[in-house]
């Protein structure tokens, strides 16, 4: 594994194997790597001949100037756990290389951004538009995967990749978990040892929320429930919980199309996102009870 920070060194190296016809597969990170991250990677080394981990910490996508302090920085650690899995190469940019003096273009991408962490984190995600166009045009990437944890993230880069013509095939992969269902995040190792026991009731009111939705029940009593159920178990502090359309993201009002739920809640100063799939219901017909499937 060679650690690469010059964008210079990174296309005399996929340069050579373009010509020897190599697919790259890329997993862009922001380093404190985690068994979810890895996954990727894993991932990454059965679909692409030649595999890069990026590690960069996008000031541009952090919207409170003490979160972005605060995120982890583990570069030696980083490098240790990708050790095994025999990548080619862990590029990890000075900040110059991304935004180099004078930079003044910013990626934006409507739709799919707005609501849910768009309204919350204002400008948070035209910082990952534009950090994701970089690097994808940087490593040259055929394929580049990204954990469906944040999914709206993961809408916003298809959808970029698609109109500007990138080339690079966005893979999603399935969310990590703890054993106790926490969603594997970097910011977990924020938490103190009481929020870190508190933070599971999140993915347990998204689990009872969607099998109350698949029931058949109205998003506004189910997320009723779901908002006492994590105000009753500590978690008071909630940016939004939500039922969207999967994948376009619209508002639902019950299940009667495929959805998610989504949710953001901040725990011990810190800001937590899962979501969860939600199955859609067969509704009765207009000439009897016999259920219909949606269309």
């Amino acid at each position: 594994m060679k650690i690469i920070r010059r964008k210079s060194d990174l296309r005399a190296m996929t340069g050579n194997w373009r010509r020897s016809g190599e697919t790259i597969g890329v997993v862009l990170t922001m380093g404190a790597l985690h068994q979810g991250h890895l996954s990727l990677v894993e991932t990454a080394k059965a679909r692409a001949d030649r595999v890069i981990v990026t590690i960069f910490v996008n000031p541009r996508q952090f919207n409170n100037p003490e979160d972005l302090e605060k995120y982890p920085r583990t570069e030696d650690s980083d490098a240790q756990k990708l050790l095994p899995f025999g990548i080619d190469v862990l590029y990890v940019p000075e900040p110059e290389e991304i935004y180099p003096d004078g930079f003044a273009t910013t990626i934006s991408v409507t739709g799919v951004s707005e609501g849910l962490c768009g309204n919350t984190r204002p400008g948070h995600f035209d910082g990952v538009a534009t950090v994701v166009t970089k690097l994808l045009i940087q490593t040259e990437a055929d394929f580049s995967f990204f954990g469906e944890k944040d999914f709206q993230q993961l809408q916003v880069v298809r959808r970029l990749a698609v109109d500007l013509d990138l080339g690079t095939e966005i893979i999603p992969c399935p969310t990590m978990r703890e054993e106790d269902g926490l969603a594997m995040s970097s910011r977990n190792l924020r938490l103190d040892a009481e929020a870190r026991a508190t933070a599971p009731a999140i993915r347990r009111a998204l689990a009872a929320a969607a099998a109350a939705l698949e029931r058949g029940d109205t998003a506004s009593d189910v997320l009723r429930r779901a908002r006492r159920d994590l105000v009753g178990a500590g978690i008071a502090e909630i940016d939004y919980l939500e039922l969207r359309s999967d994948p376009d993201l619209g508002p639902l009002a019950q299940a009667d199309r495929p959805g998610r739920l989504f949710v953001a809640a901040w725990l011990d100063g810190v800001r937590l996102i899962d979501n969860q799939p939600v199955r859609a219901v067969a509704r009765a017909s207009r000439t009897g009870n016999r259920p219909v499937e949606p269309a």
